[in-house]
């Protein structure tokens, strides 16, 4: 069986193993076929281990060595060290998961909101980030980079991929929260309107936050994939409402600058 996953250019050529996760090639059975990653939403512990492992044969790193946090929709990012156990990481509250360790994965999980993979070129610490609507208008994505340049000093170069979210054609938001993304995108057209109803562009004000925190744009990939409008690919939570499943996305540090600026080949996700 293989886990199914996207990859990202940009991540693969700077020597980071690293995965965005669909939602097949696991063993959830119902509502979280197949691949699914949370306890929370009524799926066995069984089978979250065995997706797990499964997830952890692709990333190469021991499953007890994927470490995500207690997602809170907030901006506090988390250092590994790599001592700590999984399930005490689990147990602390935060939306972004950074380290230099490199037989670890730092991960996030999602349904709808916009999971965010960095890797610093130059130390091979990487970085990764949950954002959905309110983590962006709070500092997720913030957070997360200055955690991440703190660990990798002052002369990082990184590189980012934003994963499978909800985009903006099923990204039916109330003006209320309109106004909110609008206000802290710092690239203008984030919100359009469909008839009266304003949707919003997640990856736009994301790519602009990165922009703005120092990454240049050509160091930025967007995998794709819509989470809401692709049922078959993968979980939503505006679409399925609790009961479903959620994706991971993770990311390894790596030692040093990578061979001629290539990873180690590996077979592409299916």
């Amino acid at each position: 069986m293989q886990a199914e996953y996207l990859e990202s250019v940009r991540l693969r050529h700077a020597g980071f193993r690293h995965a965005f996760f669909t939602r097949r090639g696991g063993v959830s059975p119902g509502p979280y076929e197949s691949l699914n990653f949370s306890v929370a939403v009524g799926d066995t512990p069984e089978n979250v281990a065995e997706n797990l492992a499964l997830a952890s044969g692709v990333l190469g790193v021991d499953p007890r060595r994927v470490y995500f946090l207690s997602q809170v929709h907030g901006a506090v990012a988390v250092a590994i060290e790599g001592l700590e156990t999984r399930e005490a990481v689990l147990l602390r509250e935060g939306d972004a998961v950074v380290s230099s360790v490199t037989d670890l994965a730092c991960g996030v999980r999602s349904a709808d909101c916009v999971p965010i993979l960095v890797g610093d070129v130059r130390s091979g610490a990487a970085a990764a980030i949950h954002a959905g609507w309110r983590g962006v208008v709070c500092g997720a994505v913030e957070a997360g980079i200055e955690a991440l340049r703190r660990l990798a000093g002052p002369d990082a170069e990184l590189v980012a991929a934003i994963g499978p979210h909800i985009r903006e054609q099923a990204f039916e938001v109330s003006e209320d929260v309109a106004r909110e993304l609008e206000a802290v995108s710092p690239l203008p057209g984030a919100v359009f309107r469909d008839g009266d109803k304003p949707h919003v562009a997640l990856a736009h004000i994301v790519r602009g936050k990165l922009r703005a925190l120092g990454i240049a744009d050509e160091s930025i990939d967007d995998v794709g994939g819509c989470t809401a409008l692709e049922a078959d690919r993968f979980f939503s939570f505006r679409r399925d409402g609790k009961v479903g499943g959620r994706h991971l996305s993770a990311i390894v540090p790596r030692n040093g600058p990578p061979a001629r600026g290539l990873a180690p080949a590996r077979p592409p996700g299916r």
